[in-house]
């Protein structure tokens, strides 16, 4: 028999918690570091070689748990397929290419308007203007994601077409959300997740296995590969997962604001990057736009 909330020890309230908030943060501490992966990567693998090695690591990380297994609708295939390229093969390609032109801690900082282009896809899809607290927080976030990438881009056309990617990048994922969300509700979130990173690898091997002949292993590249995959593109997905049925999605959801900050640190703290004052202010100003979305429609939800 289960013990009810109210006669639950303290001592098991404090290890739940504890089970919560870790489960909450471990997924935006790997996808923060996932940016200094790949910069370590590329010091053996060209970029195309990056993409397909992070998702046969990461689909195959995947296959060890059964519930990746369970049955998609059939209806659901052709969907599922799109977020392959969309959420999977078209942005982590992207990724590995930008970073050849700029930092990982810029990289990082920049993938944080991910919930604002998701806000606005959102928007969009929907064919109407969002509320006016989250056009505030649309108007701020992308306010900041300006400033984020001004500094670089007034050095030269080869850092400005690595932001652009970027960009590009995110813009992607924010039409992926906006898929996946329904898709994950009538099937999980992991059996859509592990059939839309298979269908990524399928895409990404014509080029990713012949730029894996060119590689020139080193360890420190090998164990960052291995850990953008096994974590990055696997676990990370695991624990999202998990994280979601414990707490509910909207507060795992929260989990990405800790992206920019983790890639911002490890890329200045391990490679020494710089990055400018008005990025970081940029930065800071973004994730305060991408709060007051999240905010704003947490209270519609409450309301509704």
């Amino acid at each position: 028999m289960t013990a009810s909330p109210a006669t639950q020890s303290p001592e098991h309230h404090s290890v739940s918690n504890l089970l919560d908030w870790t489960l909450l943060l471990l997924p935006g501490l790997i996808w923060g570091a996932s940016f200094l992966f790949i910069a370590q990567g590329l010091e053996s693998l060209p970029p195309n070689g990056i993409t397909f090695t992070r998702l046969v690591i990461g689909f195959l990380t995947l296959s060890l748990f059964p519930g990746v297994r369970r049955p998609v609708a059939r209806a659901d295939w052709g969907r599922v397929a799109l977020l392959g390229i969309i959420w999977m093969a078209f942005p982590l390609s992207l990724f590995p290419f930008a970073e050849q032109r700029v930092s990982s801690a810029l990289t990082g900082m920049l993938n944080g308007a991910t919930p604002l282009f998701a806000a606005a896809v959102a928007s969009l899809l929907a064919r109407s203007l969002p509320p006016r607290p989250v056009l505030l927080g649309l108007a701020v976030g992308f306010a900041g994601t300006i400033l984020v990438a001004v500094p670089s881009l007034g050095e030269g056309s080869n850092q400005a077409a690595g932001v652009l990617m970027i960009l590009v990048a995110v813009m992607s994922y924010g039409f992926s959300i906006n898929l996946a969300r329904p898709l994950q509700q009538r099937n999980g979130a992991l059996p859509v997740i592990w059939r839309a990173v298979g269908f990524a690898v399928l895409l990404t091997a014509p080029l990713g296995v012949p730029a894996l002949r060119s590689a020139h292993w080193t360890l420190p590249s090998l164990l960052s590969l291995l850990a953008l995959g096994i974590f990055g593109t696997g676990i990370a997905y695991i624990l999202l997962a998990v994280a979601a049925g414990r707490i509910g999605a909207t507060r795992a959801s929260a989990s990405t604001f800790l992206i920019p900050g983790v890639a911002l640190l490890l890329g200045v703290l391990v490679r020494g990057e710089r990055v400018a004052l008005l990025s970081l202010c940029g930065g800071a100003v973004s994730l305060a736009g991408a709060i007051l979305i999240r905010r704003a429609s947490q209270t519609a939800a409450a309301k509704s």
